[in-house]
């Protein structure tokens, strides 16, 4: 873990595969360690020390786990565990699963068998994904994310509605470009689980990772300002609101703004 904490030193900001990366190893070694939910998890410090990272470094992975629910953070309590940290890391939320996957594979010898096709198929996916060109990635995001609204508002549950909430909370108080992008990649992945659709949720995982990669990090960063996040933070809650009113054609229309926005701001066009 050496080279995670040389690539993450102060003054830097930590790219998000990294963070995405750490993320991953702190759940793995829960599930290690045999922690299930309702677990309180080692202090930064400690998990800085056992993992060879920065206490930086931990912060952002934490962040990230609790943009994706995987934690939960009580000040002055500590930081416990929402979900069973063995079942996350095996399955992912989002893109996790496919880089879990990508990770497994490279660890495990050859195997023959559809199991060990199925793992090389999806490691080759995530490694692939990673490298797509941003306009590439706004393009489809364009095309399924608008389209899928109506099948959120058919099938959302009080719960995912809940989960929204907890996402746009977190949006509204980040403080850096990080955690406001973590609780951004966390409200999209949110509403379109809530479409119930296996589907839909493997199709948008590969979207998710690509927002991973490098291209798409520097260039979200590049254009990301504090006005720019008021405006997303606004789109969102005014695309949540329409889910909630089951407003199909209110929400399709919310969705399609705030993506055309952002692919303005990214590429300076709105076609």
């Amino acid at each position: 873990m050496t080279g995670m904490q040389n690539a993450t030193g102060t003054g830097t900001a930590m790219p998000a595969d990294l963070r995405y990366r750490l993320a991953e190893l702190i759940l793995a070694e829960s599930a290690r360690a045999g922690l299930g939910p309702g677990s309180r998890l080692p202090t930064e410090r400690r998990l800085a020390a056992d993992m060879g990272a920065t206490r930086t470094s931990i912060r952002h992975a934490l962040a990230v786990l609790e943009a994706q629910g995987h934690i939960s953070r009580e000040v002055g309590r500590g930081t416990f565990l929402r979900d069973d940290p063995a079942q996350g890391h095996a399955t992912g939320t989002g893109s996790s699963g496919l880089r879990a996957a990508t990770q497994d594979s490279r660890a495990a010898p050859a195997d023959s068998s559809a199991a060990g096709r199925r793992g090389q198929a999806a490691s080759m996916a995530g490694e692939a994904a990673t490298s797509f060109a941003p306009a590439d990635v706004m393009t489809i995001r364009r095309l399924l994310e608008p389209l899928a609204m109506p099948l959120v508002v058919a099938w959302a549950t009080a719960r995912d509605f809940r989960e929204m909430d907890r996402c746009l909370a977190g949006g509204d108080r980040a403080a850096s470009y990080e955690e406001f992008e973590n609780w951004d990649l966390a409200l999209h992945r949110t509403i379109m689980a809530a479409s119930h659709s296996p589907l839909l949720g493997q199709l948008y995982s590969l979207i998710e990772t690509a927002r991973h990669g490098h291209s798409w990090g520097e260039l979200k960063r590049r254009s990301a300002s504090r006005e720019r996040r008021e405006r997303y933070q606004a789109d969102h809650a005014a695309l949540v609101a329409a889910l909630r009113a089951r407003d199909s054609d209110r929400a399709t229309e919310a969705m399609r703004t705030h993506l055309s926005r952002v692919n303005n701001d990214l590429f300076g066009e709105t076609a």
